[in-house]
């Protein structure tokens, strides 16, 4: 008859000396404790990190254990899933012996991969934005071309903006308009502009200057003498 209960011990206690600084017990009975798996370190230090929490059934290793994430650092939930399947799978492979350990070791070489895979992961977004920056500055130095469809798109965009400014313009005109007072108003508005003049002929007085040389006396002028025409004749004016 197997002694399950010494198996469980005798493993027990090599875990504890496999993993002095993350082993952890939880309960006695049933038997429970937690093991911390770290990765490698990856780009920039960068770990991942799962604790998993083993419980001994009273046939354990001819059952499965229980087992469970119980705390994890860094992990997406995909990754979670695909942990908790590996260790599904794995507990199924090694059912009748003390597996533990196995457990543990697949689940340390699962997190190295994740490590690696966020590493690829990270290039690739990195490389990604590098090629759009790349494409962005191809546009700003060539353009875009010039196609029927996007020549027409711009045109009407181009012809509403300038739709647009004329309307404004006429706006702000029949607004000026509408502000300009005629002569009228004017006078309806201030009644001194009717004797502004000749308040300023007065206020002038003396002081106005006419420049005398614009004029000619009148013996000066050459005007021509309807009587002094040979050809003049007053009948003619009484027939008109």
């Amino acid at each position: 008859m197997t002694d399950f209960s010494e198996e469980q011990r005798n493993e027990r206690e090599a875990l504890e000396s496999i993993y002095p600084d993350s082993f952890t017990v939880l309960s006695e009975n049933p038997t429970s404790f937690t093991i911390t798996v770290t990765s490698e370190a990856g780009e920039n230090d960068e770990t991942v990190q799962a604790t998993l929490k083993f419980t001994y059934g009273e046939k354990y290793p001819d059952e499965t254990p229980l087992y469970e994430i119980f705390s994890q650092e860094n992990l997406e939930d995909n990754d979670v899933t695909d942990i908790l399947s590996l260790l599904e799978q794995q507990a199924e492979e090694n059912l009748g012996m003390v597996m533990i350990f196995t457990l543990v070791s697949a689940v340390q070489e699962k997190l190295n991969e994740i490590v690696d895979q966020i590493k690829t992961r990270r290039e690739e977004e990195k490389k990604q934005k590098e090629r759009e920056a790349e494409e962005a500055e191809k546009l700003c130095f060539h353009g875009t071309p010039v196609t029927i469809e996007n020549f027409l798109s711009w045109k009407a965009k181009f012809d509403a903006e300038l739709l647009e400014i004329k309307r404004k313009k006429m706006k702000e005109e029949e607004q000026s308009g509408k502000n300009k007072l005629s002569g009228k108003q004017l006078f309806e508005t201030d009644h001194n502009l009717d004797t502004s003049d000749i308040q300023f002929l007065e206020e002038a007085g003396n002081s106005v200057e006419v420049d005398e040389s614009l004029f000619q006396e009148m013996d000066d002028l050459e005007l021509d003498d309807e009587e002094d025409d040979p050809d003049y004749n007053p009948v003619d004016l009484d027939s008109d």
